[in-house]
């Protein structure tokens, strides 16, 4: 259970953070003590955090962290994970605002003005420089700034941030594979950040994380191919949106109606679409109060609704007693 004490409850310890920053902390990580599965100080802050303060409104990121590690410790304990093998300990986080202020250090006695010099007399200034020089060499400088790319500069731009999408999706894959096994889960959401809002680079980001694994590669990418996805990335533009269906859950689970329904909440609109994978926009809308990451959680939480109406997504449970799990897991790792 991650409910403390009856002594616990009117504060939390000093070593815990205030939940807004963990809320914040949780929105671009999956756990509190590291990056690649739950620690010993996961469970830890998870235990001295009452489940009726983590409101999934409000702090959405804390309350996805908090039922998924309440449910690891129901389901394992708290010494041993999901293959029997013991939890690390982990790390606290760095939070912002969190380290102390170091006192300032005392000011120095300002030193003894020295007697004034006599003063020289002034030299002879010097004839300036040709304005017209100095303003030419200005211009050059501007040209250069404001020179456009060459086609060359251009595609290896172009190259260059395929493959950090690319890396991007590889490393999530691999995140989403270890949470979904430890959770059960046979659908995920989440969001990414380098392909800002470009639909084609979103998709290329998908492909990465449904990547077969390969063991013998020293840094694991990939490897969430078997578990559907819906994946968001914010730009100044819009939000872009792909949806993922493995072929063992088309039946279940139509990829088109899925995604249509979140994008129809936000007045988007369905760009491509397959059996398997689709893809589409909400345009930033500022008229409207269309915003990209003002969007992004109520999409979020449209999209697990729409599973939990199918079965295919675990329900909320809201008890005191009971350890919460099925929230709104992994939002944006």
């Amino acid at each position: 259970m991650c409910s403390p004490t009856p002594s616990k409850r009117s504060h939390y310890p000093s070593r815990m953070a205030p939940l807004q920053e963990l809320n914040s902390y949780l929105a671009t990580s999956s756990y509190l003590g590291s990056a690649s599965g739950a620690t010993q100080e996961d469970f830890r802050q998870c235990k001295e955090i009452p489940a009726k303060d983590v409101n999934e409104q409000k702090m959405p990121h804390l309350h996805r962290w908090h039922g998924h590690v309440s449910a690891l410790m129901e389901k394992f304990g708290a010494e041993l994970d999901w293959r029997g093998e013991p939890v690390p300990k982990g790390t606290a986080p760095s939070l912002g605002g969190a380290a102390p202020k170091k006192e300032a250090a005392p000011k120095k006695e300002a030193a003894a003005k020295k007697e004034a010099a006599p003063k020289k007399e002034a030299a002879a200034k010097k004839e300036a420089a040709p304005k017209k020089e100095a303003k030419e060499k200005k211009d050059d400088k501007k040209a250069e700034a404001s020179a456009e790319p060459t086609p060359a500069e251009l595609e290896k731009m172009k190259k260059d941030k395929l493959k950090k999408v690319m890396k991007e999706g590889g490393k999530r894959g691999v995140e989403i594979e270890g949470a979904a096994d430890m959770g059960g889960l046979q659908f995920f959401c989440t969001s990414v950040d380098l392909p800002e809002g470009d639909v084609d680079l979103l998709l290329k980001c998908l492909e990465a994380m449904n990547e077969k694994s390969d063991p013998t590669e020293e840094e694991r990418k990939g490897g969430s191919g078997h578990i559907g996805k819906m994946i968001f990335s914010a730009g100044v533009e819009g939000l872009a949106v792909a949806a993922y269906v493995p072929e063992e859950k088309v039946k279940e689970c139509s990829c088109e109606e899925w995604l249509t329904t979140v994008l129809t909440s936000q007045g988007g609109k369905l760009m491509s679409k397959s059996t398997n994978v689709c893809s589409g926009m909400v345009k930033t809308n500022a008229d409207k109060g269309i915003f990209p990451l003002k969007i992004r959680e109520p999409m979020i939480l449209e999209a697990n609704n729409f599973l939990r109406k199918k079965g295919l997504f675990p329900e909320d449970k809201d008890s005191d007693d009971e350890c919460v799990f099925g929230d709104d897991d992994f939002p944006s790792m």
